[in-house]
């Protein structure tokens, strides 16, 4: 469970004014003092994420947001860091304070929470100072641990109603099939491990009873040619693609990790078609290449050195360059001609797919590292035949 990636976990965002009892509360679901707690109104500076294990659906990640009310310039910073965690947000928790009714800041949140489909409910703290009814919420109190209990299997139940995720691979594959992974072990690789996606694309195959072959480029037609029948597909590290393509008969699927996780967060088939952007880049276009976790970047990183020398193989031009990692992404991408982002591992569906929708709106394409790589190799079409049928 402590090993689930946040990106996997169920996001129960904690929201309300200052002092409304989110610090509290959240110590209180995770039985832990995971926040810090004060009356002094605006404690609460960043977010607080805690993982855990709620029964019976699984490990989840509570986020504990500074005060919607927050006042001075500090205060609207901290206010756009609460906004920005309803972009992940599956479940919403609203705290008021029982001795309160609800205010334009409540009602604000609630509007936000039924705009964008997030499930919501309202709790009610510190009912052990203040007994009020509660016809549309639910009374806790966090220092008693009065309906903490109740309020789980509350939460329990929304989370059950969210749709299932989908497979990163599983539901392309039949017990037996053989599976050839082409994991490029060089400087950008992390050492003693391998990254994310490949992980979770090893653990999804063998729910399927795959057989996984797993090599590198160099090996790869000694891979071939010691498999006694050819493989039913072929995964490969996305910057790979031009040296594996050519090594791979076209009787065999192709496809990537990055791409795979495209599907997975449910923005491929957009992702797909806006890659042919990439042929109308201009010199000054502004391009975001955007990034869900942050790392030390190598001298051959794939998103600042070798996504912009392939553009320019391809297009000759030579646009502007505009890098976010993390949690950071940019407001306002009006500016920008397109964007490229990673698989996304880090990011969890919904907030991959307010990105998506951000783009939309500021009419700008938004593909992915491996589309946008295998649309440059020419073998994009190959590389989500894979998925025909099951997208």
């Amino acid at each position: 469970m402590n090993n689930t990636p946040r990106g996997e976990r169920i996001h129960i965002g904690i929201f309300g004014k200052r002092n409304a009892g989110k610090s509290s509360l959240l110590n209180a679901i995770t039985g832990q003092d995971t926040a810090v707690v004060s009356p002094v109104p605006g404690t609460t500076t960043d977010p607080v994420y805690k993982a855990m294990e709620l029964l019976p659906v699984g490990p989840v990640v509570l986020i504990d947001t500074p005060g919607i009310d927050d006042v001075g310039e500090l205060g609207d910073l901290r206010i756009e860091k609460a906004k920005n965690i309803l972009r992940k947000t599956d479940i919403a928790l609203l705290t008021v304070d029982s001795g309160e009714e609800l205010t334009d800041y409540d009602k604000a949140l609630i509007r936000a929470f039924d705009e964008t489909g997030i499930k919501y409910v309202i709790v009610y703290t510190k009912s052990d100072l203040v007994k009020n009814e509660a016809p549309d919420g639910i009374n806790v109190s966090s220092a008693t641990g009065e309906n903490i209990h109740e309020l789980k299997e509350k939460i329990a139940e929304m989370i059950a109603m969210e749709d299932e995720p989908g497979r990163l691979v599983a539901d392309l594959l039949h017990p037996g099939d053989v599976v050839v992974l082409v994991i490029p072990i060089d400087a950008s690789a992390p050492k003693g491990r391998l990254i994310l996606p490949q992980q979770q694309v090893i653990r999804d195959a063998l729910e399927a009873e795959a057989i996984l072959v797993a090599t590198q480029t160099q090996t790869l037609a000694d891979t071939f040619a010691k498999l006694k029948d050819p493989p039913k597909l072929v995964i490969t590290d996305s910057q790979a693609f031009a040296e594996v393509s050519k090594m791979t008969p076209d009787s065999i699927g192709l496809t990537s990790f990055s791409i795979l996780m495209a599907r997975y967060k449910g923005v491929l088939k957009d992702a797909a078609h806006c890659a042919q952007t990439i042929d109308t880049i201009k010199d000054g276009d502004k391009i975001l290449i955007a990034e869900g976790c942050t790392h030390h970047r190598q001298c051959e990183d794939i998103g600042t050195v070798k996504i912009p020398k392939w553009i320019k193989q391809r297009t000759g031009a030579t646009p502007e360059y505009e890098f976010s990692s993390g949690g950071g992404f940019p407001t306002d991408l009006s500016a920008f001609k397109l964007i490229i982002h990673c698989g996304g591992c880090m990011q969890n569906p919904r907030e991959m797919r307010f990105r998506q929708r951000a783009a939309h709106a500021a009419g700008v394409p938004m593909t992915n590292y491996g589309i946008a790589i295998s649309y440059m190799q020419g073998i994009l079409e190959r590389c989500i035949a894979p998925f025909d049928g099951v997208l």
